[in-house]
């Protein structure tokens, strides 16, 4: 019952990755690529750990978390560089 669940869970979270990377690439502005590529890793978390639940192993879930950081400080950095043009102060 849980696996059947799990890989349902992976076609629907694969569909949405697809949608996003399709915003990445089609997406009008460049704040509408920023959240794209937002979605896309949140996504990519999905996935880490619905693999994760499927396989039984933690390890994917420390995986997922450190995707996770990478994920909001590139986030924030390219919010920060769209708003004043730089990175640093």
């Amino acid at each position: 019952m849980l696996s059947t669940v799990i890989e349902i869970s992976f076609a629907l979270v694969s569909l949405a990755l697809l949608l996003s990377l399709l915003r990445l690439i089609k997406g009008p502005d460049l704040p509408d690529r920023i959240l794209a590529l937002d979605t896309l890793y949140i996504n990519t978390i999905a996935l880490l750990i619905l693999f994760g639940l499927y396989q039984g192993s933690a390890l994917y879930f420390e995986a997922a978390l450190l995707i996770a950081l990478m994920g909001f400080v590139g986030t924030v950095a390219l919010s920060k560089y769209l708003l004043r043009g730089d990175i640093m102060e």
